[in-house]
Protein backbone atom coordinates (compact mmCIF):
# COMPACT_ATOMS: atom_id res chain seq x y z
CA UNK A 1 0.00 0.00 0.00
CA UNK A 2 2.67 2.46 0.88
CA UNK A 3 4.73 2.01 -2.48
CA UNK A 4 1.20 2.58 -4.14
CA UNK A 5 0.78 5.59 -2.60
CA UNK A 6 4.25 6.37 -3.36
CA UNK A 7 4.41 5.68 -6.59
CA UNK A 8 0.60 7.50 -6.85
CA UNK A 9 2.49 10.75 -5.27
CA UNK A 10 5.64 10.76 -7.60
CA UNK A 11 3.32 10.65 -10.27
CA UNK A 12 1.43 13.28 -9.33
CA UNK A 13 3.93 15.19 -8.94
CA UNK A 14 5.28 14.55 -12.32
CA UNK A 15 1.87 15.45 -14.23
CA UNK A 16 1.86 19.25 -12.17
CA UNK A 17 5.38 19.76 -12.78
CA UNK A 18 4.40 18.70 -16.13
CA UNK A 19 1.43 20.99 -15.99
CA UNK A 20 3.43 24.29 -14.83
CA UNK A 21 6.13 23.85 -17.41
CA UNK A 22 3.59 23.49 -20.19
CA UNK A 23 3.09 27.05 -20.87
CA UNK A 24 6.91 28.11 -21.46
CA UNK A 25 7.22 24.70 -23.52
CA UNK A 26 4.36 25.73 -25.03
CA UNK A 27 5.78 29.40 -25.85
CA UNK A 28 9.35 28.26 -27.06
CA UNK A 29 7.36 26.21 -29.65
CA UNK A 30 5.34 28.79 -30.85
CA UNK A 31 7.09 32.14 -30.93
CA UNK A 32 10.69 30.51 -31.35
CA UNK A 33 10.76 26.33 -33.02
CA UNK A 34 7.96 26.81 -34.98
CA UNK A 35 9.02 30.30 -36.71
CA UNK A 36 12.84 28.90 -37.09
CA UNK A 37 11.46 25.87 -39.40
CA UNK A 38 9.83 27.99 -41.41
CA UNK A 39 12.43 30.43 -41.88
CA UNK A 40 14.22 26.78 -42.91
CA UNK A 41 11.74 26.24 -45.04
CA UNK A 42 11.44 29.71 -47.12
CA UNK A 43 15.41 29.40 -47.20
CA UNK A 44 14.97 26.54 -49.47
CA UNK A 45 12.35 27.59 -51.86
CA UNK A 46 12.16 29.53 -54.75
CA UNK A 47 9.34 31.92 -53.60
CA UNK A 48 6.07 31.89 -51.63
CA UNK A 49 3.93 31.53 -54.27
CA UNK A 50 5.38 28.60 -56.50
CA UNK A 51 7.11 27.48 -53.69
CA UNK A 52 9.41 25.25 -55.53
CA UNK A 53 12.30 23.67 -54.08
CA UNK A 54 15.84 25.15 -54.86
CA UNK A 55 18.23 23.22 -52.41
CA UNK A 56 21.24 25.62 -51.09
CA UNK A 57 20.37 28.07 -54.52
CA UNK A 58 19.47 30.88 -52.01
CA UNK A 59 22.61 30.64 -49.66
CA UNK A 60 24.94 30.50 -53.14
CA UNK A 61 23.48 33.53 -54.30
CA UNK A 62 23.62 35.04 -50.45
CA UNK A 63 27.32 34.66 -50.39
CA UNK A 64 27.28 35.96 -54.08
CA UNK A 65 25.87 39.13 -53.00
CA UNK A 66 28.42 42.05 -52.27
CA UNK A 67 25.99 43.67 -50.15
CA UNK A 68 25.98 40.83 -47.63
CA UNK A 69 29.96 39.98 -47.91
CA UNK A 70 30.43 43.72 -47.06
CA UNK A 71 27.49 43.64 -44.19
CA UNK A 72 29.14 40.39 -42.62
CA UNK A 73 32.60 41.90 -43.07
CA UNK A 74 31.96 44.92 -41.16
CA UNK A 75 29.97 43.33 -38.20
CA UNK A 76 32.80 40.58 -37.81
CA UNK A 77 35.09 43.13 -37.38
CA UNK A 78 33.26 45.41 -35.36
CA UNK A 79 32.42 42.39 -33.15
CA UNK A 80 35.96 40.70 -32.73
CA UNK A 81 36.69 44.41 -31.66
CA UNK A 82 34.09 45.52 -29.29
CA UNK A 83 33.47 42.02 -27.87
CA UNK A 84 37.29 41.40 -26.51
CA UNK A 85 37.80 45.07 -25.54
CA UNK A 86 34.10 45.09 -23.31
CA UNK A 87 35.61 41.92 -21.84
CA UNK A 88 39.21 43.11 -20.77
CA UNK A 89 37.95 46.49 -19.94
CA UNK A 90 35.25 45.97 -17.86
CA UNK A 91 37.32 42.96 -15.98
CA UNK A 92 40.07 46.01 -15.40
CA UNK A 93 37.44 48.01 -14.23
CA UNK A 94 36.50 45.54 -11.62
CA UNK A 95 39.75 44.54 -10.53
CA UNK A 96 40.53 48.39 -9.61
CA UNK A 97 37.05 48.95 -7.67
CA UNK A 98 37.61 45.68 -6.11
CA UNK A 99 40.63 47.58 -4.42
CA UNK A 100 39.95 50.15 -1.13
CA UNK A 101 40.30 53.05 -3.38
CA UNK A 102 38.67 56.36 -2.13
CA UNK A 103 35.35 57.50 -4.25
CA UNK A 104 34.70 53.64 -5.09
CA UNK A 105 31.27 54.07 -5.29
CA UNK A 106 31.23 57.37 -7.56
CA UNK A 107 33.27 55.48 -9.87
CA UNK A 108 30.46 52.77 -9.98
CA UNK A 109 27.68 55.32 -10.48
CA UNK A 110 29.78 56.75 -12.87
CA UNK A 111 30.17 53.80 -15.31
CA UNK A 112 26.82 52.41 -14.97
CA UNK A 113 25.12 55.39 -15.81
CA UNK A 114 24.82 55.08 -19.40
CA UNK A 115 22.58 52.32 -18.63
CA UNK A 116 19.86 54.43 -17.64
CA UNK A 117 20.11 56.91 -20.49
CA UNK A 118 17.33 55.71 -23.54
CA UNK A 119 19.47 54.55 -26.78
CA UNK A 120 17.54 57.98 -28.42
CA UNK A 121 19.45 60.00 -25.95
CA UNK A 122 22.78 58.72 -26.32
CA UNK A 123 22.54 59.00 -30.00
CA UNK A 124 21.61 62.61 -30.20
CA UNK A 125 24.78 63.37 -27.41
CA UNK A 126 27.20 61.12 -29.79
CA UNK A 127 25.54 63.67 -32.57
CA UNK A 128 26.45 67.04 -30.69
CA UNK A 129 29.97 65.07 -30.11
CA UNK A 130 30.95 64.09 -33.50
CA UNK A 131 28.75 65.51 -36.07
CA UNK A 132 31.26 67.11 -39.24
CA UNK A 133 30.59 70.22 -37.23
CA UNK A 134 30.46 68.70 -33.77
CA UNK A 135 32.06 69.31 -30.81
CA UNK A 136 34.93 67.62 -31.61
CA UNK A 137 35.75 69.08 -34.86
CA UNK A 138 35.54 72.29 -33.38
CA UNK A 139 38.41 71.52 -30.29
CA UNK A 140 40.39 70.45 -32.99
CA UNK A 141 39.81 73.36 -35.36
CA UNK A 142 41.08 75.63 -31.66
CA UNK A 143 44.23 73.91 -32.21
CA UNK A 144 44.62 74.96 -36.34
CA UNK A 145 43.55 71.45 -37.11
CA UNK A 146 41.04 70.21 -39.34
CA UNK A 147 38.98 67.21 -38.12
CA UNK A 148 37.08 64.59 -40.51
CA UNK A 149 33.71 63.63 -40.73
CA UNK A 150 33.55 61.05 -38.39
CA UNK A 151 30.07 59.19 -39.16
CA UNK A 152 31.29 59.20 -43.08
CA UNK A 153 34.26 58.29 -42.94
CA UNK A 154 36.60 55.60 -42.03
CA UNK A 155 36.66 56.74 -38.55
CA UNK A 156 33.06 55.35 -37.89
CA UNK A 157 33.47 52.21 -37.07
CA UNK A 158 35.56 53.96 -34.00
CA UNK A 159 32.98 55.91 -33.00
CA UNK A 160 30.74 53.17 -32.55
CA UNK A 161 32.99 51.08 -31.27
CA UNK A 162 33.60 53.72 -28.21
CA UNK A 163 29.90 54.05 -28.01
CA UNK A 164 29.46 50.16 -27.45
CA UNK A 165 32.13 49.88 -24.54
CA UNK A 166 30.86 53.91 -23.19
CA UNK A 167 27.03 51.95 -23.47
CA UNK A 168 28.03 48.39 -21.76
CA UNK A 169 31.31 48.52 -19.73
CA UNK A 170 29.13 49.54 -15.98
CA UNK A 171 27.14 46.43 -16.43
CA UNK A 172 29.93 44.12 -17.30
CA UNK A 173 32.23 45.58 -14.47
CA UNK A 174 29.25 44.34 -11.91
CA UNK A 175 29.08 41.30 -12.74
CA UNK A 176 32.76 40.83 -12.60
CA UNK A 177 32.83 42.60 -9.21
CA UNK A 178 29.98 39.70 -7.72
CA UNK A 179 32.21 37.03 -9.19
CA UNK A 180 35.81 38.25 -7.64
CA UNK A 181 33.37 38.93 -4.03
CA UNK A 182 32.39 35.31 -4.79
CA UNK A 183 36.26 34.32 -5.21
CA UNK A 184 37.02 32.32 -1.59
CA UNK A 185 39.60 33.96 0.59
CA UNK A 186 41.05 31.44 2.51
CA UNK A 187 42.99 29.95 -0.97
CA UNK A 188 44.00 33.49 -1.31
CA UNK A 189 45.35 33.64 1.81
CA UNK A 190 47.14 30.59 1.21
CA UNK A 191 48.41 31.79 -1.89
CA UNK A 192 50.16 34.72 -0.42
CA UNK A 193 51.79 33.11 2.42
CA UNK A 194 53.20 30.46 -0.21
CA UNK A 195 54.79 33.10 -2.06
CA UNK A 196 52.45 33.60 -4.53
CA UNK A 197 52.60 37.20 -6.52
CA UNK A 198 49.73 39.11 -8.25
CA UNK A 199 49.78 38.01 -10.99
CA UNK A 200 50.08 33.99 -10.44
CA UNK A 201 47.28 34.95 -8.19
CA UNK A 202 45.07 36.57 -11.27
CA UNK A 203 45.67 34.00 -13.53
CA UNK A 204 46.00 30.64 -12.00
CA UNK A 205 43.73 31.60 -9.22
CA UNK A 206 41.14 33.79 -9.63
CA UNK A 207 40.82 33.56 -13.88
CA UNK A 208 39.87 29.97 -13.03
CA UNK A 209 36.78 30.87 -10.72
CA UNK A 210 36.07 33.54 -12.94
CA UNK A 211 35.30 31.65 -15.91
CA UNK A 212 31.74 31.05 -15.94
CA UNK A 213 31.37 34.73 -15.64
CA UNK A 214 33.70 35.54 -18.41
CA UNK A 215 31.26 32.98 -20.19
CA UNK A 216 28.14 35.03 -19.45
CA UNK A 217 29.76 38.14 -20.16
CA UNK A 218 31.26 37.01 -23.71
CA UNK A 219 27.61 35.63 -24.91
CA UNK A 220 26.13 38.78 -23.21
CA UNK A 221 28.50 41.01 -25.03
CA UNK A 222 28.28 39.74 -28.37
CA UNK A 223 24.60 39.58 -28.75
CA UNK A 224 24.74 42.87 -27.39
CA UNK A 225 26.73 43.83 -30.41
CA UNK A 226 24.76 42.73 -32.90
CA UNK A 227 22.03 45.08 -31.55
CA UNK A 228 24.45 47.81 -32.39
CA UNK A 229 22.12 48.33 -35.64
CA UNK A 230 19.47 50.51 -33.43
CA UNK A 231 22.78 53.39 -32.56
CA UNK A 232 24.36 52.98 -35.87
CA UNK A 233 20.40 53.45 -37.46
CA UNK A 234 19.75 56.14 -35.81
CA UNK A 235 22.87 58.41 -36.84
CA UNK A 236 23.10 57.45 -40.28
CA UNK A 237 19.51 55.94 -41.66
CA UNK A 238 19.49 52.77 -43.45
CA UNK A 239 22.44 53.14 -46.08
CA UNK A 240 25.10 54.28 -43.70
CA UNK A 241 28.83 54.80 -44.73
CA UNK A 242 30.41 51.20 -45.86
CA UNK A 243 32.56 50.78 -43.01
CA UNK A 244 29.28 50.97 -40.47
CA UNK A 245 26.77 48.90 -42.94
CA UNK A 246 26.44 45.92 -40.63
CA UNK A 247 24.55 42.97 -40.92
CA UNK A 248 21.23 44.07 -39.36
CA UNK A 249 21.38 46.67 -42.50
CA UNK A 250 21.43 44.07 -44.89
CA UNK A 251 18.52 42.71 -43.02
CA UNK A 252 16.30 45.37 -42.61
CA UNK A 253 16.67 46.30 -46.06
CA UNK A 254 16.11 43.25 -47.77
CA UNK A 255 12.85 43.19 -45.37
CA UNK A 256 11.51 46.30 -46.87
CA UNK A 257 12.59 44.59 -50.80
CA UNK A 258 9.97 41.55 -49.98
CA UNK A 259 13.18 39.11 -50.54
CA UNK A 260 12.13 36.71 -47.79
CA UNK A 261 14.78 34.10 -49.86
CA UNK A 262 17.42 35.74 -49.00
CA UNK A 263 16.74 37.16 -45.78
CA UNK A 264 15.61 33.61 -43.84
CA UNK A 265 19.04 32.20 -45.97
CA UNK A 266 20.82 35.20 -44.28
CA UNK A 267 19.14 34.56 -40.64
CA UNK A 268 19.90 30.89 -40.71
CA UNK A 269 23.45 31.14 -41.29
CA UNK A 270 23.40 34.15 -38.84
CA UNK A 271 21.72 31.63 -36.30
CA UNK A 272 23.74 28.72 -37.00
CA UNK A 273 27.26 30.77 -36.67
CA UNK A 274 26.18 32.06 -33.38
CA UNK A 275 24.89 28.65 -32.29
CA UNK A 276 28.91 27.46 -33.43
CA UNK A 277 30.12 30.46 -31.70
CA UNK A 278 28.30 29.51 -28.10
CA UNK A 279 29.64 26.15 -28.40
CA UNK A 280 33.10 26.71 -28.51
CA UNK A 281 32.82 29.50 -25.79
CA UNK A 282 30.95 27.11 -23.72
CA UNK A 283 33.68 23.71 -24.55
CA UNK A 284 36.58 25.82 -23.57
CA UNK A 285 34.85 27.33 -20.02
CA UNK A 286 34.01 23.75 -19.29
CA UNK A 287 37.58 22.57 -20.35
CA UNK A 288 38.59 26.00 -18.16
CA UNK A 289 36.92 25.77 -15.14
CA UNK A 290 36.41 21.92 -14.92
CA UNK A 291 39.15 21.67 -11.82
CA UNK A 292 37.53 24.74 -10.18
CA UNK A 293 34.09 23.14 -10.10
CA UNK A 294 35.51 19.63 -8.72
Amino acid sequence: MKNNKSQCGRRGERIFSDFCIAPSVIGVMVFFLIPFGIIIYYSLIDNPITRNFTGLDNYINLFSNSAFRKASTNTAIFSLTAVPLSLVLSLGLAMILDRNIPGKSVFRTFFLSPLMVPTASVVLVWQVLFHNHGTINQIIEAFGGKGPDWLKSAHGQIIIVLMFLWKNLGYNMILFMSALAGIPKDIIEVAELEGAGKVYQFFHIKLRYLSPTILFVLILSLINSFKIFREVYLLTGDYPFDKLYMLQHFMNNTFNSLDYQKLSAAAVLFALVMMVIIAVLMIAENIFGKDVEN
